[in-house]
């Protein structure tokens, strides 16, 4: 399905496939991003006027905040990066610059731009590539007389290469030798900004190329990636990659609330206003340099999360409040979420051990009752201890299954079952010696 075409409905419905229950919150993202398409098609003089409406997610960790925001990108084919607020500092501080999440994206949205570019052109780089090996190995003869002879051999080497029979065969080939010494030069902007100075110097101190002989299969990987790099042009790559950055483009900012706490002493907590107001101006849009071009942030979508247990949204500076107009609140999770996390979505936990364990020729089956105990557990423990939402799943199937996994070789063609007494035996076991409360990932 066109990504154009994606309602809403299909959107919350794909998300559903992979994150349990937060409708409220999986809905308020469907609505951001089908704006975002419906933006697409409005007359010009509307289309800047339109900006994007910046979501804050409210609620514990491990509830799927994160999720949600890189599945939706993934969904839309948008340009996705997470970052940490408390990463970022406050200008004239050491640390990172707020618009280096600007060139982040950037850079993500070029390799995806990339990737797609790729797929495109492999099938005419492939066969570039077969011809250059086959002139490798059987180098043009003047002589007209040799003309039948030539293409012979031609069709023999051709056959050869097309079954794989020449692949430890030597061939000489030039290969890219970097003698560019390591530089690192801290300043503002971080090393990107160094790259952005200093250009082309690379091939100026020393990217030259060397002869080399080497296999076919070694030759035709160098000689692939060299014929895609010359179908592919870095100037409509870098040109794509910014209009769907400026367009489509989602930053999630985590860990939002730890910079809305509000001091009222002198310390480190006095930069967490002067991160806000940092931040500020490139959500509510401004130019910053990349070293792809100047990227407008005025419609990137903006995502916000926090569990908001010690501040509140309203702690953030009024400015960047009305930033965020869209607050949802995230629901902790009990036993029956956990019950369908770990049976429903297509990536769930136990469907990733058994198919890991599959590879060692090891069948994992667990029964239903023994499903509903580990997630009874992992809420009795979320109660007891610090709250990690879905996380706790992690722990205690990893407690589960750590013999099984650590001697797999050892039980190859076997069939582990794992019922209620398993699992009461093995985590009995373990908190004896360890609090599960501990084992937080």
């Amino acid at each position: 399905m066109k990504i154009d075409a994606l309602t809403p409905k299909e959107m919350v419905s794909e998300l559903d496939k992979y994150i349990v229950g937060q409708i409220r919150a999986k809905k308020a993202v469907a609505i951001a991003l089908r704006n975002r398409i419906r933006r697409r098609y409005l007359p010009k003089d509307l289309l800047d006027e339109v900006a994007p409406k910046n979501i804050i997610m409210i609620g514990p960790t491990g509830v799927g905040k994160t999720e949600i925001a890189r599945r939706i990108s993934k969904i839309t084919k948008s340009p996705f990066i997470k970052v940490e607020a408390t990463k970022f500092t406050e200008v004239g501080y050491v640390g990172r610059d707020v618009e280096s999440m600007i060139r982040d994206l950037m850079t993500a949205a070029v390799s995806m731009v990339r990737k797609e570019m790729y797929q495109t052109v492999y099938k005419e780089a492939e066969k570039r590539t077969e011809e250059a090996l086959l002139d490798l190995l059987l180098p043009s003869h003047n002589k007209k007389d040799d003309a039948q002879e030539q293409k012979e051999a031609q069709k023999y080497i051709q056959q050869q290469l097309k079954g794989k029979k020449l692949e430890n065969s030597l061939v000489e080939i030039q290969i890219q030798k970097n003698n560019m010494p390591t530089i690192e030069v801290f300043t503002g902007g971080g090393m990107e900004e160094m790259d952005f100075n200093i250009g082309g110097i690379g091939n100026i101190l020393g990217m030259q190329k060397k002869r080399k002989k080497v296999p076919v299969k070694r030759a035709r990987q160098y000689i692939l990636q060299e014929e895609i790099d010359k179908l592919i042009d870095p100037d409509q790559v870098s040109e794509v990659a910014k209009d769907r950055v400026e367009n489509f483009g989602i930053i999630f900012i985590d860990e939002i609330d730890k910079i809305a706490i509000k001091s009222t002493h002198a310390g480190p907590d006095v930069s967490r206003e002067g991160v806000q107001r940092d931040i500020l101006p490139i959500i509510e849009g401004s130019k910053v340099n990349t070293k792809y071009g100047v990227v407008d942030t005025s419609h990137i979508l903006f995502i916000s999360a926090g569990a908001f247990n010690i501040s509140k949204p309203s702690d953030l500076i009024p400015e960047l409040q009305g930033r965020f107009p869209i607050k949802v609140k995230l629901d902790a999770l009990d036993e029956n979420d956990f019950y369908r996390i770990l049976t429903e979505p297509k990536n769930s936990l136990l469907k990733q051990y058994k198919e890991l364990l599959a590879v060692e020729e090891v069948t994992l089956d667990f029964k239903d009752e023994a499903i509903r105990y580990i997630s009874q557990t992992a809420t009795e423990v979320n109660a007891r201890t610090e709250n990690i939402g879905a996380r706790r799943l992690h722990a205690i199937i990893e407690l589960l299954l750590e013999e099984v996994s650590f001697n797999a070789a050892d039980l190859s063609k076997q069939t582990i079952l794992i019922t209620v007494k398993y699992v009461k035996e093995k985590l009995q076991q373990e908190t004896e010696e360890y609090d599960l409360g501990k084992y937080i990932l």
